[in-house]
């Protein structure tokens, strides 16, 4: 079971790796709107337990950081290492979440598309935090910092998480989970 599982996990990492190439939406200082590249980690949280969703989404967290990452305005360690956790580890790593959120909701496809929207805004919240405490150099003079932050990973966000909410809704009804 253990090796169909990481068979599983490694291919949809793949896919989602490529989905992430193909954007609709590219932000200057990192972000996206993609082809639904969390699709296949959400699907995998869906038809996995807490464990093996939080260990696949953290992992693509470090692959994101790896293939799409952004060198942040980073000035010590410490402020690179929150960039590292809350832009990558922590907010793609929520995504394990949505199968365990779906099942306490019914799991039911309308359960998998509340836990989608569910676990899209942790990550949302994630970005957000660390716009406020690292990205926040990058807001136009004037404009306050939460609001710069908002306004930048909300642009991306949005699109990405109505992308992805639709393709669960069409995808799970087929998947046996």
């Amino acid at each position: 079971m253990k090796t169909k599982k990481l068979t599983l996990a490694g291919i949809l990492i793949a896919l989602a790796v490529v989905l992430s190439f193909v954007k609709i939406f590219d932000a200057p200082f990192g972000g996206s709107v993609t082809a639904g590249s969390m699709v296949p980690i959400i699907l995998f949280a869906l038809m996995s337990d807490v464990k093996w969703g939080l260990l696949m989404a953290t992992v693509y967290g470090g692959i994101q950081m790896i293939v799409g990452g952004v060198a942040p305005p980073a000035q010590t360690f410490i402020s690179f290492f929150v960039v590292i956790l809350l832009d990558y580890i922590v907010a793609f790593g929520v995504l394990g979440f949505s199968g365990a959120i779906s099942r306490k909701l019914g799991g039911k496809t309308v359960g998998a598309a509340a836990s989608t929207l569910i676990v899209l805004f942790l990550r949302f919240l994630c970005h957000f935090v660390s716009g406020i405490l690292i990205w926040g150099v990058y807001a136009p003079e004037g404009q306050a910092v939460w609001l710069y932050s908002l306004l930048y990973n909300g642009g991306y966000m949005l699109g990405e998480t109505i992308i992805t909410t639709i393709l669960v809704l069409l995808i799970k009804p087929r998947i046996k989970a």
